[in-house]
């Protein structure tokens, strides 16, 4: 069977094209299937596919709906006012700098401060070989967004995003990307600082730490 996907707006521009098509076996495909299949040809929507909505043959519809031969569908972006948060995401995929500083860009931004959380050689005077991180993801992925909804909302006119890394990292690999925007370089400053800290004190993200030794203990678990 076979898709007809089109683009529009920030996603046309994330594709690089206004339309693809897709091919699959069988008769029925699952949404999922599709999502998953725009994500592996375009790799850069990956970070927002998920807040995108599908629209089949014209029609909104919910996750449940599955595409037939011949389907058209349209990746549809947030319509402009939305929500601040413009991108929150737990992920096993290496975290892109360029996806998360482009996120909170835009016109009225003067000022935009990034922080990248990296894994260093070393932790309370030891060395260190690698990180895993783990996460409970729902819960995790529902209270970073709290926090940076609670974050923009201190700070009106800013833009923030934030993605956290799982899995097993080596050193100098990238854990944890903030980045918010704003008029003044104060606020966005400010916003950016608030966000890893409230990330680091409540998301349930837990971290081991191996050493040298081929030991490895959870931090905080063992203070």
């Amino acid at each position: 069977m076979r898709v007809s996907v089109h683009y529009y707006a920030a996603a046309k521009e994330l594709a690089g094209c206004e339309s693809s098509t897709f091919e699959f076996a069988g008769e029925i495909v699952p949404q999922a299937d599709l999502r998953s299949a725009v994500i592996d040809r375009f790799p850069s929507l990956a970070a927002f596919l998920e807040r995108m909505r599908l629209a089949i043959n014209g029609d909104f519809v919910d996750a449940s709906q599955a595409l037939h031969d011949g389907d058209r569908v349209d990746v549809l972006p947030p319509v402009a006012g939305g929500s601040p948060i413009v991108l929150c995401q737990v992920s096993e995929r290496e975290i892109s700098l360029d996806e998360v500083r482009k996120a909170v860009e835009h016109p009225g931004a003067g000022g935009i401060c990034i922080f990248h959380g990296v894994v260093r050689d070393h932790a309370d005077g030891k060395r260190v070989t690698r990180l895993d991180y783990e996460a409970h993801e729902s819960l995790a992925h529902k209270e970073m967004k709290r926090v940076l909804e609670g974050v923009a909302a201190e700070h009106e006119g800013v833009r923030i995003a934030a993605v956290h890394r799982v899995g097993k990292l080596g050193i100098g690999d990238v854990a944890v990307c903030v980045a918010a925007s704003a008029a003044h370089r104060n606020d966005a400053f400010t916003a950016c600082r608030k966000a890893i800290d409230r990330i680091k004190e409540t998301v349930p993200l837990w971290k081991k730490e191996w050493g040298a030794d081929g030991g490895a203990h959870w931090v905080n678990l063992d203070d």
